[in-house]
């Protein structure tokens, strides 16, 4: 089989010694060692992590302690993309009522996962999206 792959690699003009190497699969992201604010702090400055809030603003989320998490890029979007989905439903009256729980790993300071449960008083049904963060 290496055999075949230089022979085709070496018909289009590539020698198998400067081929790039196999592509490695991706390493998920690893947060356990951010086990304080100011651990997160210092990589929101650097721009690795971002802060949100986990109860919405549009819904009353104030920007204090108990609601501020910090993510990495990408899930500030997410987060966003969700919240849109939720004023939505909340438009039309199929919510009424949300409830936001993080859950960490160990120690860390970063949240693993965002849960939300967008539910309606008097309905049936809801919507209740995790946000996978690492």
């Amino acid at each position: 089989m290496k055999r075949l792959f230089a022979a085709a690699l070496a018909a289009i003009g590539i020698s198998a010694s400067h081929a790039a190497p196999p592509s490695q699969p991706e390493v998920a992201p690893d947060f356990s060692q951010v086990t304080s604010q100011e651990a997160a702090l210092k990589l929101a400055a650097e721009g690795k992590l971002f802060k949100i809030l986990l109860f919405p603003p549009e819904f009353g989320g104030e920007d204090v302690a108990p609601n501020v998490v910090y993510v990495p890029a990408g899930i500030p979007e997410i987060k966003d993309q969700i919240t849109g989905t939720l004023i939505r439903f909340y438009n039309e009256g199929l919510i009424d009522k949300l409830n936001v729980q993080p859950e960490y790993k160990g120690s860390s300071f970063v949240p693993s996962k965002i849960h939300l449960k967008a539910t309606h008083s008097q309905k049936g049904g809801g919507f209740e999206p995790t946000i996978d963060i690492w």
